[in-house]
């Protein structure tokens, strides 16, 4: 596969067959579609049964992206974090592996670790005191003498299986479930992750917003090459094309590629294989069930989104700005710090301000008693390709 490479900063590829693609639909006036459009039942978005199921035979089954390896940057760190089904620690080891517990003392059950982040060797619960090293494994009953005789072997943190890959710690929602993450993402997706190197790459920021819509209505929107005329016109409509777009349907995974507006200076005339590219188009995947990936010339956006109860109205959506790390950008700190702060702004402002209260509307109409169903396009590929795989879990 030729590949184009920008030559400064992070050398993102875009496949040179992706570009000329693209400005084959540009010239024609089309897009990438599929058959027949596609039909879906409001109920996925309102049933809490639906979304009962939906925490437990997808977020119990498929592994997401539960945090970069980059937020445990060092031995003995861990961060708490909230999946779709558990509260849950992540903690790096000594020997600089990564694995997950349910956030929860196996004495009484109180809450063990309160911190969003830190760094120890120990976790010990403020309750009546016992402890468990970094691997999860029980130390210390206080007053054990009294207390009686127990199996510490198995009064260890209850394990949820976690793996790290590419840049990402990838867990699984479900102590009973096993995790092979090459497997779940498939040779092409697996390839791609590989190559973008985001282990070597540095978190700039994260943010989570707790919003009053189904996780499905949130994450269809950042699949959407169609809205952005429409509903960002002073913002992303004035560097990206509106319904154009490239997509490689991976099964679980896809690719799309979406050109920049800059890319209509070779409208008369392909680019020649090898010549930069990635500043002109904007490359994203799906990883399915719950995460876009955003590849931009020199950086990369993740979100995802997943539920938080079984209440269908309440969904997180996670963001994070992944950018080279300032001893690799050739940049004074002064004007890296000032280039990532301008992005984060603008990601921020296009979320909050233009796509967030759309997506409140929608579920808020889905409230009516005298709904209508969705009815996706032929063009909104990455759509049907995202409910069709959810589906899949959820009522199998």
């Amino acid at each position: 596969m030729a590949e184009s490479v920008i030559t400064r900063g992070l050398q993102n590829t875009v496949p040179h067959e992706i570009v000329t693609q693209l400005l084959a639909h540009m010239r024609a006036g089309t897009t990438h579609t599929v058959d027949t459009v596609m039909h879906l039942d409001s109920d996925i978005f309102v049933d809490p049964q639906i979304a009962k199921l939906e925490r437990e035979r997808v977020f119990g089954v498929a592994p997401i992206v539960a945090a970069l390896g980059s937020e445990l940057a060092n031995p003995f760190d861990f961060i708490t974090k909230r999946l779709p089904r558990n509260e849950a620690i992540i903690a790096r080891l000594g020997d600089g592996s990564v694995r997950a517990f349910i956030n929860q003392c196996r004495h009484r059950g109180a809450t063990l670790i309160g911190d969003e982040a830190g760094h120890c060797r120990a976790f010990s619960c403020q309750y009546h005191g016992w402890s468990y090293d970094i691997g999860g494994q029980l130390r210390n009953i206080t007053f054990g003498d009294s207390f009686g005789a127990v199996n510490r072997a198995t009064l260890g943190l209850v394990e949820l299986p976690a793996e790290e890959r590419h840049g990402f710690i990838w867990i699984i929602d479900n102590p009973a479930a096993t995790i092979d993450v090459a497997e779940y993402l498939g040779p092409e997706t697996d390839a791609a992750l590989a190559s973008y190197r985001i282990d070597q790459m540095h978190l700039y920021r994260g943010r989570a917003f707790d919003e009053p819509v189904n996780w499905k209505i949130m994450h269809d929107a950042f699949l959407d090459g169609y809205h952005i005329k429409f509903a960002h016109p002073n913002s992303a409509n004035r560097v990206v094309h509106t319904n154009v777009a490239v997509v490689e349907d991976h099964g679980r995974h896809a690719r799309f590629a979406s050109p920049r507006k800059s890319l209509d200076a070779w409208l008369e005339k392909d680019p020649e294989p090898g010549e930069p590219m990635a500043e002109h188009v904007m490359l994203t995947h799906f990883l399915g069930p719950n995460n876009t990936l955003l590849q931009l010339a020199d950086n990369y956006q993740l979100l995802s989104f997943y539920p938080i109860t079984d209440n269908p109205a309440e969904s997180r959506m996670e963001m994070r700005l992944i950018v080279p790390r300032l001893e690799d950008s050739g940049e004074t700190e002064e004007a890296w710090t000032m280039k990532w702060e301008k992005n984060w702004h603008i990601l921020q402002m296009v979320l909050a301000e233009e796509d967030f209260p759309i997506l409140r509307g929608i579920q808020h109409a889905y409230g009516s008693a005298s709904r209508s169903g969705t009815v996706l396009g032929r063009n909104e590929v990455l759509n049907q390709a995202f409910h069709r795989e959810v589906a899949a879990l959820r009522d199998r």
